[in-house]
């Protein structure tokens, strides 16, 4: 991503020569994203607000404030900052723009009463016209979104800028630091960083942010996981699907190809000692919904999928195996688990994100690969309250160890959740410094 230089000195050419760099982009783009778009629905919806920036209009002068999200954790990540304004009485319009469709889907879902749209792409017509249509006094960004254009268009419509849960993985640094000259002249516009860890703090301010914008908060997913197991939706999801206190649920969340193959293998050479034992299993993309449920027919098993139950507020008919091909829901079904696996960590993904079930206590494991998340998995593994699987192998031996060793896997998730508990503040923190913006 090229990166520009003070907002207020950058040269309108210089704008230009961004918009044509991203048109060749798109031009050149791989066929398969054209697939997508025709099979999927992925990059077509949103269009207007993607390419024109017709984002909801804002009426009234009311104090205004734009969240921007990516994708699905991002979104989850937003809840916590939307809860503690309302807390705090802010009196404001809220406007939450994300990326992807499966953002979209689920911000329309999680906050209804908000303006929720397609954040413009870092074209400099479409940031101007969104910016234009919203006039937001503040525009966070989650996370990591460093589109030139975009901060561009916020600071020249009067608005302060921030990065909240600040994050820089080691590609993304090392990517920036190649452009350090670029870099360092647009994080000297943003009013605030607020890093999740030290490590990220030193790397914003050696990429050239300013000592005064950035803070060390902590990371607002220890906030924003919910840590009680008789929580409304969770009871709501046992009573409907009929889980029993003393059967076994093995859940594998957030899972990729072979996961869902694996955890289907250890259920079933498991479940004839274990009939106590469930298996749930959670894709990450929906997209493979039906590849994960038509591996559950070749394999003779019987299964529930979550989606044909979407609405039923009665007791659906009891299964061992639950397939939630549905988005957002991840979060209760982990209140339901005993025994977890996070997914996404036995391939090149880099992980998802384990305090969900942390923060409930499950005994959890992950495969190798979880440099998305290294921070936590160094904290949790420090604590001992997870254990890292290589492989199939070894993910078998955990779960059979958690079933054969029950007082070893309470002990496991209690570290876990203490972990959580202990490092939670950080939302309370981001406000104190978001406030005064």
């Amino acid at each position: 991503m090229i990166l520009t230089g003070k907002e207020s000195r950058v040269p309108l050419l210089f704008s230009w020569l961004l918009n044509a760099a991203y048109a060749v982009a798109i031009l050149i783009s791989p066929p398969w994203i054209l697939w997508a778009a025709v099979r999927h629905g992925k990059y077509r919806e949103g269009f207007a607000e993607k390419f024109f920036g017709r984002v909801p209009r804002r009426h009234g002068d009311k104090l205004c404030i734009w969240l921007h999200a990516v994708s699905v954790g991002e979104v989850n990540l937003l809840e916590a900052i939307i809860s503690e304004l309302a807390t705090r009485d802010v009196d404001c319009q809220l406007f939450i723009s994300t990326t992807t469709k499966t953002g979209y889907d689920l911000a329309c879902r999680k906050y209804a009463e908000h303006a929720v749209f397609y954040c413009p792409l870092d074209f400099s017509w479409a940031t101007a016209s969104a910016c234009h249509r919203i006039r937001p006094d503040l525009l966070i960004l989650a996370e990591l979104e460093l589109w030139p254009n975009l901060i561009r268009s916020a600071k020249s419509a009067g608005a302060s800028v921030a990065i909240v849960n600040g994050r820089l993985s080691d590609n993304s640094y090392r990517g920036y630091r190649r452009l350090r000259p670029l870099v360092s002249r647009l994080l000297e516009k943003i009013d605030l960083i607020a890093a999740q860890d030290e490590e990220t703090a030193e790397r914003f301010q050696m990429l050239g942010a300013t000592t005064e914008s950035v803070y060390l908060t902590g990371s607002l997913k220890f906030d924003g996981v919910e840590t009680d197991r008789a929580n409304s939706r969770t009871a709501k999801l046992r009573e409907q699907f009929g889980i029993a206190p003393d059967e076994v649920v093995f859940l594998a969340g957030s899972t990729q190809a072979p996961e869902e193959a694996y955890a289907l293998e250890i259920y079933r050479k498991l479940a004839a000692k274990h009939p106590k034992l469930r298996l749930v299993v959670v894709p990450r993309h929906p997209e493979r919904f039906d590849e994960v449920a038509q591996l559950l027919d070749q394999s003779g098993v019987q299964y529930l999928r979550r989606s044909q139950h979407e609405q039923s507020e009665i007791r659906i008919p009891n299964s061992a195996i639950i397939l939630v091909d549905c988005i957002g829901e991840l979060g209760a079904w982990w209140g339901l688990a005993n025994v977890g696996f996070v997914g996404g960590s036995f391939g090149s993904r880099g992980g998802q994100n384990m305090l969900e079930p942390a923060a409930y206590g499950v005994a959890t494991c992950f495969g190798p690969n979880t440099k998305n998340f290294r921070d936590i998995v160094a904290q949790l593994l420090k604590a001992q309250g997870a254990c890292i699987v290589q492989d199939r192998g070894q993910l078998e031996s955990f779960v059979r160890r958690v079933l054969e060793e029950p007082d070893w896997a309470q002990q496991l998730g209690k570290r876990a959740r203490q972990l959580v508990l202990s490092q939670q503040g950080a939302v309370r923190s981001t406000i104190d410094l978001l406030l005064p913006l």
